[in-house]
């Protein structure tokens, strides 16, 4: 515990690189913790990293959703995670450069679900694997790399390419150039 606003930033750099710690809690030094209530806010630690988009939900023109991949150990496009819903100049800009999946997307017959956890399955077009996403992600990941959480995309990567992208089971941690 700490009111020292630097002290508390140090554990959020340092402290949430350990396995299962995703941030720290921000609360009233007096504020008991009261069921049900939302008194006290987790802040999550963010690092930037890239992923290839190989699916999308809405249309090549106007996608809504990114579903993302990374290359495993033996070149196999695995899905790591998806984005919150884009904003609209990222919507044109995403869009603009989507190219429709080919026969044997890697991805085809895979199901996907709306939410971690949950049952429910987007409807998704599948796209080239060949655009690179650079993405923010809090670090709660799973099995090597796929995130509990959605990500948030910041910008497409023109400048690098699908074999640039960190691997599949190597973390979420890269960061990118």
């Amino acid at each position: 515990m700490t009111t020292d606003l630097v002290k508390a930033q140090e554990w959020l750099e340092s402290w949430t690189e350990v396995s299962g710690v995703e941030g720290i809690v921000v609360k009233a030094v007096n504020q008991p913790y009261r069921t049900g209530y939302r008194g006290w806010y987790k802040l999550r630690r963010r690092d930037t990293t890239e992923a290839i988009i190989g699916a999308i939900t809405g249309t090549l023109t106007r996608p809504q959703l990114l579903l993302l991949g990374r290359h495993d150990p033996h070149d196999h496009l695995r899905p790591i995670g998806r984005t919150a819903p884009l904003r609209p100049e990222a919507t044109r800009l995403v869009g603009g450069n989507l190219t429709a999946a080919d026969h044997g997307h890697p991805w085809t017959g895979l199901r996907f679900a709306s939410s971690w956890g949950s049952r429910d399955v987007l409807d998704v077009t599948l796209v080239r694997p060949e655009l690179v996403a650079e993405i923010s992600a809090d670090t709660a990941v799973d099995r090597g790399g796929v995130y509990r959480h959605p990500v948030r995309f910041r910008r497409l990567r023109l400048d690098v390419t699908a074999e640039d992208v960190p691997r599949f089971g190597a973390g979420p941690a890269a960061v990118a150039s």
